[in-house]
């Protein structure tokens, strides 16, 4: 295994995203219209085997149905990774964040609870480290040509600008943002450059950008255009379009720092 390191000491990070419904790795397109892709245990074996460099898991049901994340399936997909595993869906306390950790995590992610109670945030931090808290923003560009957040696994807009949402976030000390792009989820048009760039370039902590994968080029405009940290991607990976390696093949021929198994 070797490690190309960029100018800031950090390569650029390639994370498959489990969203998990009922057991099952699923996926849509703007968050609805939901299919199953597979079984989330044996996905994460196979993502870490092709080179990835974190692996994501969203329990994307678990907000909007009230209820927590699935520990033991959290447990079971941990088990047998060895890369960091982020989770989210349905935390919303402390005590969530501490069993998931307690369950083979190493950051969580937190969307819903942390809009509705923004101290969350730093509850986390505080207990566990900056580095263990991801915080989610899902953005929905408005006619202004901002973004708003979304919430309750996109169903509900909430009024608030997302990029303010973001800063706030950072100073309640969030340790990486994980912006996915309403409008971009699922389609396979590319990411949204200029919503990631204002984000990533303005913010003083990791920016993953999520939303709109179409190939391995649209992971060299977001690292060089839009100066993401990391990318995150699930349909491209899940109907096996493009491998991971083939995404870290491009990047390296790009010249962009990658981690090569």
């Amino acid at each position: 295994m070797s490690h190309r390191l960029s100018h800031n000491g950090l390569c650029k990070r390639i994370i498959p995203c489990l969203d998990v419904a009922g057991g099952r790795t699923v996926k849509g397109t703007k968050f609805q219209n939901l299919r199953d892709i597979g079984d989330p245990v044996e996905l994460g074996i196979e993502y870490q085997r092709q080179g990835a460099d974190e692996l994501m898991f969203l329990d994307i049901s678990a907000t909007k149905e009230e209820r927590r994340t699935v520990f033991d399936l959290v447990k079971n997909v941990a088990h047998h990774l060895s890369i960091p595993f982020t989770v989210g869906g349905g935390i919303s306390n402390i005590e969530d964040v501490r069993k998931l950790l307690d369950s083979g995590a190493d950051k969580v992610s937190v969307n819903s609870a942390a809009v509705n109670r923004p101290e969350l945030v730093g509850e986390i931090a505080k207990a566990c480290g900056s580095q263990c808290c991801v915080v989610a923003i899902d953005a929905k560009k408005s006619a202004e040509g901002k973004w708003q957040v979304m919430v309750r696994g996109g169903s509900v807009a909430t009024g608030k600008d997302a990029f303010t949402w973001a800063k706030e976030c950072c100073e309640r000390g969030a340790g990486e943002i994980l912006l996915t792009s309403f409008d971009a989820d699922g389609t396979q048009e590319g990411f949204d450059l200029p919503m990631v760039s204002a984000f990533a370039k303005a913010l003083p902590i990791p920016v993953i950008a999520s939303g709109g994968a179409r190939n391995p080029d649209s992971f060299v405009d977001v690292f060089n255009l839009a100066q993401a940290d990391a990318a995150l991607a699930a349909s491209i990976f899940h109907d096996n379009l493009y491998t991971i390696s083939d995404v870290k093949d491009r990047l390296s021929k790009a010249g962009i720092q990658v981690r090569i198994c």
